[in-house]
């Protein structure tokens, strides 16, 4: 066994150090939103509410899960990660399968076709009109539709899929399985590292997503929990009356002085957050296959 000298001690040590005041440094915003949360508003906006409530309460949280504009957002945020997951995951592999075949006529053209629009876009004003001359606007549609494709995990679909070996399906054909038969029933069956994967990078876009229901909804049902965090970052909502909560959690508001717009805004922060954090463990063990698919030559 190899020793070690004082030299490579001391910077082990050294990386340690770092790696745990970088780790402290990522989680503790975190830690402290949660404590905030929990804690009653009137007593954190004094200060030195740090690693853990001073004046621990549920009142934020009862707040906010019992305003109906808020648990409709929620639900609109779930119904739209899944569903444009699902729609990206299939439409993207359903195109890689397609150009990761050999006989396909023309497929470098194809794939350059693609490239071009990763790094050349229309612009926000073209891709508004043509959302708003297919009749999106205000249409639950419009969480999926315009980000049904991806380029990038379309690449990286494509390039797993080139490594599957080409037996696989020649002998399916032979046993005369179509081409959707081979994609459904071995392509994806086989793809799950990638599918997992892709799929999470996927549903945490859409779950984060604020910006496209901002430019292009204006109903407040169709609103997602992104929006209106958004909107409670932005706006003062117990001082100035905003519009965000309904009427029954204003009256709520008025009874009881200790609780915050700050101590809102984080319990709403942690029911936004919370649930897709729930999902990694369930997916950890897909991400360094997954990950790595995309960095192979082919």
């Amino acid at each position: 066994m190899k020793r070690t000298g004082v030299g490579d001690r001391v910077l082990m040590i050294f990386i340690y150090l770092f790696l745990i005041v970088l780790s402290f440094s990522s989680f503790y915003p975190f830690w402290n939103a949660l404590v905030i949360s929990f804690n009653l508003g009137a007593d954190t906006s004094m200060g030195g509410v740090t690693f853990w409530p001073r004046a621990f309460t549920l009142e934020n949280y009862q707040i906010v899960l019992n305003d109906d504009r808020i648990l409709n957002g929620f639900v609109i945020s779930v119904l739209r990660t899944i569903a444009g997951t699902i729609s990206a995951i299939f439409m993207t592999s359903l195109l890689a399968y397609g150009l990761s075949r050999s006989n396909l006529m023309g497929r470098s053209y194809y794939m350059v076709y693609f490239i071009v629009t990763m790094y050349f876009s229309g612009g926000l004003i073209p891709t508004f009109l043509v959302v708003r001359s297919l009749g999106l606007m205000d249409n639950f549609l419009v969480f999926i539709l315009p980000v049904v494709i991806s380029v990038w995990n379309m690449i990286i679909f494509r390039t797993f899929f080139k490594q599957l070996p080409a037996g696989l399906e020649e002998s399916a054909q032979i046993d005369g399985c179509s081409s959707w038969g081979i994609f459904f029933r071995i392509i994806l069956p086989l793809s799950g590292p990638v599918l997992a994967t892709l799929g999470l990078f996927t549903a945490i876009a859409h779950w984060n997503d604020w910006f496209l229901p901002s430019i292009y909804i204006s109903k407040d049902h169709l609103f997602p929990i992104q929006t209106l965090l958004r909107y409670t970052i932005n706006t003062n909502i117990v001082t100035e009356q905003s519009s965000l909560l309904d009427s029954a959690s204003m009256a709520i508001l008025e009874e009881r002085r200790t609780i915050t717009s700050k101590s809102l805004t984080m319990a709403m922060m942690m029911v936004v957050t919370i649930p897709i954090m729930l999902v990694y463990p369930f997916l950890q063990k897909y991400f360094v296959k997954g990950v790595m698919i995309g960095s192979l030559k082919e």
